[in-house]
């Protein structure tokens, strides 16, 4: 006889739907602030967040790939391709939720995953977690590049990832915007962002650098309304510094440093001629995100 004492009430069902938190990616640009967000989303205690670079996005792309190559897979859906499918999505939602795991602290509402690739994927993300929103980090390009390029120079010994040290300044701007590279594989993604259905642009929420660095009180309690938690004020000069990342693997050309207090951005010198370029090259950027 089944042994009803031990099994899950409706109760307690619902509670576990409760206590598995909200999906929030963070995504954007390089050099754009995702580890000073980061680091001040980890403070509120409704909020999980680690402050390092997750795989989780591209462990689920690369299990999207996978079973779209499988023969046996590929075999079920010629012969049942609703319950197929059903299987494959409730898999890969089990693998995400498995990943971000329930709460571990009372009261936690939000867990947090830091990858630029989230962003492009938005709409795979939905379909497994309806209830995710992303945070996209923007800069100014020329910045961006330049902020590359001053650390390039305190690290000119070693070369980048992708080998671009031996280019010249305007060869290496120019290669770090291609469509596969550390500025132009996100842009890409926030130049499409146009065309994708209202509602899943009503997902993203869209902090420019230069507010998050002027006014991070302010631009956190916007965002922590918009995520729904708790009103939190943040001090920037009390911040908590969590794990960090690791910054050998790209040569210690993009660093990840946390400070206990925010300090005004230093603006990086830019050759007027790579400034002109990326301006004329990205006039739609300039337009959405920095209208004059």
């Amino acid at each position: 006889m089944l042994n009803t004492s031990d099994a899950p009430s409706s109760i307690d069902k619902s509670r576990e739907i409760e206590m598995t938190p909200n999906f929030v990616g963070v995504t954007g640009l390089p050099r754009a602030g995702s580890t000073l967000l980061c680091q001040m989303l980890a403070m509120h205690p409704e909020i999980r967040c680690e402050n390092q670079s997750s795989p989780l996005c591209n462990v689920l792309l690369g299990i999207r790939r996978m079973a779209s190559d499988d023969q046996f897979l590929l075999s079920q859906l010629d012969r049942r391709f609703e319950a197929s499918y059903a299987q494959l999505q409730s898999a890969m939602t089990g693998f995400l939720r498995g990943w971000c795991g329930d709460a571990v602290e009372p009261g936690e509402r939000v867990a947090v995953d830091k990858n630029r690739a989230w962003l492009h994927c938005i709409e795979l993300l939905l379909t497994l977690a309806p209830e995710a929103k992303l945070v996209v980090c923007v800069r100014e390009l020329g910045q961006i590049y330049s902020s590359i390029e001053a650390q390039h120079q305190k690290t000119i010994l070693l070369d980048f990832i992708d080998h671009l040290g031996d280019f010249d300044r305007f060869g290496r701007a120019d290669i770090l915007f291609a469509k596969d590279k550390a500025i132009g594989a996100p842009l890409i993604s926030l130049h499409a962002v146009p065309d994708l259905p209202r509602a899943v642009q009503e997902r993203l929420y869209f902090v420019r650098y230069e507010d998050l660095m002027a006014q991070p009180a302010a631009c956190m309690s916007s965002i922590f309304k918009w995520l729904g938690v708790s009103a939190l004020q943040i001090d920037p000069n009390a911040l908590e510094i969590g794990i960090p990342e690791s910054d050998s693997h790209y040569r210690m050309k993009y660093r990840h440093t946390q400070s206990s207090k925010i300090t005004p951005a230093k603006r990086h010198e830019i050759s007027p001629r790579i400034q002109a370029h990326i301006e004329s090259a990205y006039a739609w950027f300039y337009q959405t995100y920095y209208p004059k």
